[in-house]
């Protein structure tokens, strides 16, 4: 097993900055480790269910991005289950423009599908995400306790905002 390089240290200008998102201090050893399996453009992992669409990106997961000797256009890797795969097979000429949008010419000539990774970011997994089940219906007695909890706010925004978390909080599984 090899040691994993440390992560960089930030320097004296960032901590000077105060806060910033959780993305800028993870930008450098995602690009580097993208840049490992072949994805010069990060915003392929990072955003795949807008690169894809909702519907391919929960078939579909990027694995690697390889180069031919000829270097002419290289062939993106999707990790699929077995049933999706005629499915996906179908609508990979719209998916290749949609990836080749994304690095700004045609990058990708090929797109291979399989079933199982090495290893990297699909890590082998077959698992995408399942289908959106509808949320289950409010508890009108919840629903009155939400809404006594946010009763003084004036702000019809800030209110409607409190009330959505006062439920949230009051509707959460207890473990």
């Amino acid at each position: 097993m090899m040691a994993r390089k440390p992560l960089p240290q930030p320097s004296a200008e960032h901590r000077r900055r105060g806060f910033e998102p959780a993305f800028g201090l993870m930008k450098d050893p995602l690009r580097l480790a993208g840049e490992a399996r072949g994805f010069a453009v990060t915003r392929l992992l990072t955003h795949w269910a807008e690169v894809a669409g909702p519907e391919l990106a929960a078939k579909t997961r990027p694995v690697k991005v390889g180069f031919g000797r000829e270097g002419l256009g290289a062939t993106l890797t999707l990790l699929v289950k077995a049933s999706e795969a005629p499915i996906v097979q179908m609508q990979l000429p719209q998916l290749k423009d949609r990836v080749n949008a994304v690095y700004g010419y045609a990058a990708v000539a090929h797109i291979h599908l399989t079933q199982t990774a090495a290893s990297g970011f699909a890590e082998g997994q077959a698992d995408f995400a399942a289908a959106p089940k509808a949320p289950p219906k409010p508890d009108p007695a919840q629903q009155l306790r939400a809404k006594a909890q946010a009763e003084g706010v004036a702000d019809p925004g800030l209110r409607s905002a409190l009330e959505q978390l006062a439920q949230n909080i009051l509707t959460r599984p207890r473990m």
